[in-house]
């Protein structure tokens, strides 16, 4: 199974989109993910529905980014998308009858919500600024 890429090709995304201040079409962003653009499309739809793009239709029309990054965090986005690739945990059910089975189920499930806990408030406090300035301070 791959792994879902979308949380950190949309924070790439919307990174270069806000540093370049302009809009910019599905085909131009999708170059820059070596995609399609309707896959870009769908990956930005989420974010249009939480008010963090928005999209301008004709010649000229795309995306644009219409919070500062300041006032996105990882965790906003995250949710934005609904949680892509988390599944943390989860056991089989192959034997309900087995308290071992069971007890292996109940302990991946706590360990996996402590584990989503830790990262989404990790996540909420680190905003995509934070991540511009990271990487400009590279050049």
């Amino acid at each position: 199974m791959n792994p879902d890429g979308r949380f950190p090709r949309v924070l790439h995304v919307l990174i270069h989109m806000s540093l370049r201040d302009r809009v910019m079409s599905s085909a131009e962003i999708a170059k820059m993910l070596t995609t399609n653009p309707v896959v870009v499309r769908r990956m930005l739809s989420g974010l249009r529905n939480g008010g963090f793009v928005e999209t301008s239709k004709g010649p000229g029309g795309g995306w644009r980014v219409v919070k500062p990054l300041d006032a996105m965090t990882l965790r906003d986005i995250f949710e934005a998308l609904d949680r892509p690739g988390l599944n943390v945990g989860g056991a089989a059910r192959d034997h309900p009858g087995c308290p071992v089975e069971a007890a292996v189920h109940v302990t991946l499930t706590e360990v996996g919500d402590a584990v989503t806990e830790m990262m989404l408030n990790r996540y909420a406090s680190t905003t995509l600024a934070d991540i511009a300035h990271a990487a400009k301070s590279t050049f």
